[in-house]
């Protein structure tokens, strides 16, 4: 447990120097982050990352943002409606304010050559940093599964590939995602010693936002279905936080240790109000959970009444979701043949013409 907060403490010193770096020069900054189009995105994510991709990407850093298809087979053994979900996905990024004008949205499955590296990446790490990777640990027992696939065992450096095969040197992570990126470090490194300097060594910016729980207390989740998607109706809004689990008590306080299911709620409302979650709680007083609810119901429904509209009309004009998925699939391609063709020529890969 020690080593685990020495940890995250040298994560957060780090990502206190990378801001003020992003202040002086975001140009200097390439990020890759991304999502798997398993269903709509939730509140938990737009608060997670997506705030956060839109901050970055205004302040000039330049962003590319991966549709993980492939990786949707890690867990489940079938992609069910994936088409649906991968436009589903981009017209989520589009409403919450990433710009494809500036920023490179693209599937795992239409470049070949970021997945190719996928072989050498796996032939500088072993089984068993495979294996001990808390996150991937974390996943397998979620599945609740005796064997899991080859995709989910080699999932961390299948994701170095994501990163680095358009060199990002930024990715926005929270703390379960920092074993990832350590491995992505390490085989970065391992490739720049065995074969020469090729990728940078990209660093986490650990988010601002700690995890937003999902309204039963569990981690906010599409497959538990305890989160509010951003393109939910209003009244799907309000029924799913009339099922949220309060207490007894009429006295509405911010207390997360002993009224987890009441300041749950308490910190929807706060983010989505852009207020402390404590004077929420004071403001509805002895409210009671019936007030604290319809509180919580007004202000996320307030909140995302902007970017449900602008959803709305992305989701209507479904060729242009998938002209912004083929503009960013090229731009991604060209990048990821150019970077492959580095890798081949640095491994001795590559052949000379004949005499």
């Amino acid at each position: 447990m020690e080593n685990v907060d020495v940890v995250l403490e040298a994560a957060r010193r780090r990502t206190d120097e990378l801001e003020r770096a992003i202040a002086r020069d975001p140009a200097g900054f390439r990020v890759l982050t991304g999502d798997r189009p398993t269903g709509p995105l939730h509140l938990g994510h737009y608060f997670g990352t997506l705030a956060n991709r839109v901050r970055l990407q205004r302040a000039g850093v330049e962003m590319f943002v991966l549709v993980a298809d492939y990786q949707v087979l890690t867990d489940r053994d079938v992609a069910e409606r994936l088409p649906e979900h991968v436009e589903g996905l981009v017209a989520d990024y589009l409403a919450a304010g990433i710009a494809p004008s500036t920023a490179t949205i693209f599937r795992h499955s239409s470049v070949p050559a970021l997945n190719q590296l996928l072989l050498p990446f796996l032939s500088l790490v072993s089984v068993s940093e495979l294996r001990r990777n808390p996150t991937v640990k974390d996943e397998i027992a979620a599945s609740g599964r005796e064997a899991v696939s080859g995709l989910m065992f080699t999932y961390p450096a299948h994701q170095a590939a994501d990163i680095l095969f358009c060199k990002a040197n930024l990715v926005p992570v929270g703390k379960d995602q920092l074993p990832h990126q350590e491995l992505t470090r390490v085989i970065a490194r391992r490739f720049n010693e065995r074969y020469g300097p090729v990728f940078p060594v990209p660093d986490a910016l650990m988010s601002a936002t700690p995890l937003l729980p999902g309204l039963d207390g569990q981690k906010m989740s599409k497959s538990r279905g305890n989160s509010i998607p951003l393109s939910a109706t209003p009244d799907e809004t309000a029924r799913l936080i009339r099922r949220a689990p309060t207490d007894a008590d009429r006295r509405i306080t911010y207390d997360p240790d002993r009224r987890p299911g009441v300041s749950t709620l308490l910190r929807l409302a706060a983010l989505t109000r852009d207020r402390d979650p404590r004077e929420v709680a004071e403001e509805i007083g002895d409210g009671g959970a019936a007030r604290l609810k319809r509180v919580v119901t007004e202000s996320v429904n307030d909140f995302l009444a902007p970017i449900r509209a602008r959803r709305a009309e992305y989701a209507a004009d479904r060729a242009h979701l998938r002209e912004v998925l083929a503009a960013g699939d090229r731009r991604a391609n060209e990048i990821a043949r150019a970077t492959l063709a580095e890798v081949h020529e640095a491994m001795g890969l590559t052949l000379t013409q004949a005499e």
